[in-house]
């Protein structure tokens, strides 16, 4: 199947499977939506759903996060993946916010990344999501997917990953595509233990077609090795 034909495959069976999704964290604005994503790496969105609210709760802008203490923010989020690293993010994050952008999240690349802990992943969330630009964020479920689908071959990193991505997928349909990617590798094409059996996908898949023909040649050896005895 040539590449062109694989994603519009894969385009359509997730317009119609999964025509609305969005993000499983939880928020109600920008700056809401920034912090969980912060505290999602490496991290399940349910951990971080389960944090947040007692967070927002005590510092609901990011004027009242700036003036918080480390050790403060700590103490709400040490439930999550490497709570030292990220309380140390959130509060450089709500200061340089505030004291850079009025408290505004920004809606470009370049500032949204100047503040700590805001990646490339992290920032094409926010421009998604909040600001519904034609951003792919990559993650470890869109990498793997994509790879394991056969929407990109042999990327090497999320970057690449990323462009591959943007170039063929149309551009109305990358932010959903994202959430199409992520919750599929989560719920579906799972890391170790792909569930090929129940997925809407295994036909035009590239792994399914591999292991398709893995499994042709293990019967076509058995029965040849029959054949001599």
């Amino acid at each position: 199947m040539k590449q062109s034909e694989r994603y519009k495959a894969v385009i359509g069976r997730f317009e119609k499977e999964m025509p609305v999704v969005q993000t499983e964290l939880h928020y109600e604005n920008p700056y809401q939506l920034l912090v969980a994503v912060i505290l999602s790496a490496q991290c399940t969105d349910k951990r971080v759903n389960m944090v947040t609210p007692a967070l927002f709760e005590a510092y609901p802008t990011a004027d009242a996060l700036a003036a918080a203490s480390q050790e403060e923010i700590y103490g709400y989020i040490k439930s999550v993946s490497y709570p030292n690293n990220k309380s140390k993010a959130l509060l450089g994050m709500a200061r340089k916010l505030t004291a850079d952008f009025g408290g505004r999240v920004p809606d470009d690349m370049e500032s949204l990344t100047s503040l700590p802990g805001v990646g490339r992943k992290t920032a094409n969330v926010i421009l998604s999501v909040i600001y519904g630009q034609a951003a792919m964020a990559v993650d470890t479920h869109v990498f793997r997917v994509a790879e394991r689908i056969g929407l990109t071959t042999r990327s090497r990193t999320p970057l690449a990953t990323e462009k591959t991505l943007m170039e063929n997928i149309p551009a109305e349909v990358v932010a959903r595509a994202h959430h199409w990617l992520i919750l599929h590798g989560r719920y579906v094409c799972k890391a170790r233990k792909p569930e090929c059996g129940k997925c809407f996908l295994a036909d035009v898949c590239r792994y399914r077609e591999r292991e398709d023909a893995k499994a042709a040649r293990a019967i076509a050896k058995a029965k040849s090795l029959a054949d001599i005895d």
